[in-house]
């Protein structure tokens, strides 16, 4: 068994288990699956959980891989709807290699019931030698049009984050608290 084949599996069960709490015939309740494996190459693990009751339903997986070098690698995913319509998932990844760098992932995103919408996505980076490197955007907009969009990188020690903000004739106005 490969280290890395423990995602499409993940990846498999938790869209299986979003399908069955979104066909309107899963009853109320909780559902979890959890597998491991280990072979030669290294190890494996995943776990998916599902339910739903007369607030929304969710899902939500994780896995987690290693191999005999030292290397690991993994992630977790979610999504979650409620019963008046709103609705959000995220997604994360992670890995740690044996030479010491490593790397994060994740992003996320969320639609209100009553139309305000949420995104954010971002990454950073260790180097073998520690050298920190990231980014993170996010944007945002309320119900009633205004809307926030802003960066932040770190690279080499400094730090940068830049914001804009328009309402919802696409105007610039001010961001409260920048």
């Amino acid at each position: 068994m490969k280290a890395t084949s423990s995602l499409p599996l993940c990846v498999a069960a938790l869209f299986a288990a979003g399908l069955a709490l979104h066909s309107g015939t899963a009853e109320a309740g909780r559902v979890r699956v959890h597998g491991a494996a280990a072979g030669p190459e290294g190890r494996a693990a995943g776990t998916v959980t599902a339910g739903q009751n007369e607030r929304g339903a969710y899902a939500r997986g994780r896995h987690v891989a290693g191999d005999r070098q030292g290397n690991v690698q993994g992630g977790s995913h979610a999504a979650v709807a409620g019963a008046a319509g709103g609705q959000a998932q995220r997604e994360g990844s992670f890995s740690r290699n044996a030479d010491g760098s490593a790397a994060r992932a994740g992003s996320m995103s969320a639609h209100g019931a009553q139309g305000g919408t949420l995104a954010s996505s971002g990454s950073v980076t260790r180097g073998a030698d520690g050298q920190l490197d990231g980014s993170r955007s996010t944007s945002a907009t309320g119900r009633n049009g205004n809307s926030y969009a802003g960066s932040t990188q770190v690279a080499d020690g400094s730090v940068t984050h830049t914001a804009t903000c328009s309402n919802a004739a696409g105007e610039t106005i001010a961001c409260r608290g920048h």
